[in-house]
């Protein structure tokens, strides 16, 4: 084994125990990971992730399930706005992008390119919601629950899942803490089924990357980030995630300013 293969997969357990804890940032792992640990074209490694994160959430959601922390009615109410949005962006959306955006003598942004640096903007977004830590001020404002505001932000996070390939934990726990009023556990076990529909039904519907993938490599590494969302979840019964939270912002604060740079420079 490399040892980029070797750390693909230790951060692999990372991106496991990380859904575990916090209920979000499975995908800003898993495509950097793919991208440049394993050497995957970004539209195939967003579908490698929308495989590996929507799995180990599934594996995740039982657990939440068994411990009755799920709010079936925001998975409704949150879930069927997404799951269009993510069915529209993963079949359409996402082949309508040419392979070359932009041509020019002196400069070329390719789809691969532009999908990376969106996604490294959506993780600078995703820290500094973190960093903050404004997901778990619960009773910080007196807004009642609005139902239409929680479609939209379904809508959102669909798009964002079908185009970048990221389960959009980071902005569906602050919507079920702010706007549902959910408690944090419910927040991120509800966050957990949320992104299990999202990524697995992207997945489903992306025929093109269901052609090119290696089937191994894919389990493998699924099987390690389940067990690491299981001493995720384990963790979570005696870490308070509101303490993890912030230093993970960091972390993704410095891997998405790392990829912005990297594909500027090159």
């Amino acid at each position: 084994m490399e040892i980029a293969e070797f750390f693909g997969y230790f951060f692999g357990l990372i991106m496991g125990i990380t859904l575990g804890l916090i209920g979000a940032g499975g995908s800003t792992l898993t495509v950097p990971i793919m991208v440049y640990l394993f050497g995957l074209d970004t539209v195939l490694a967003t579908t490698y992730s929308l495989f590996i994160v929507g799995f180990t959430s599934l594996i995740g959601s039982y657990k939440q399930y068994q411990l009755g922390n799920i709010s079936w009615k925001f998975v409704v109410l949150f879930g069927v706005s997404s799951i269009l949005a993510v069915i529209l962006s993963r079949t359409y959306l996402i082949h309508l992008i040419p392979s070359e955006i932009i041509h020019t003598t002196n400069f070329l942004l390719t789809k691969n390119t532009l999908l990376l640096v969106v996604f490294a903007c959506m993780m600078l977004f995703a820290s500094i919601s973190m960093i903050k830590n404004k997901a778990y001020e619960i009773g910080e404002t007196n807004l009642e629950i609005n139902r239409f505001q929680i479609v939209l932000a379904g809508l959102l996070v669909g798009f964002i899942t079908g185009i970048v390939g990221v389960g959009g934990g980071f902005l569906i726990i602050p919507v079920l803490t702010n706007w549902a009023k959910l408690p944090i556990k419910k927040a991120v076990a509800t966050s957990l089924i949320i992104i299990t529909i999202n990524s697995l039904i992207g997945f489903g519907v992306d025929h093109d990357g269901l052609k090119r993938i290696d089937w191994i490599h894919m389990s493998i590494f699924s099987i390690i980030a389940i067990i690491g969302i299981m001493i995720g979840i384990k963790l979570s019964t005696k870490i308070p995630s509101e303490k993890l939270k912030p230093l993970f912002g960091w972390f993704i604060l410095l891997m998405g300013t790392s990829i912005l740079i990297s594909e500027f420079l090159k």
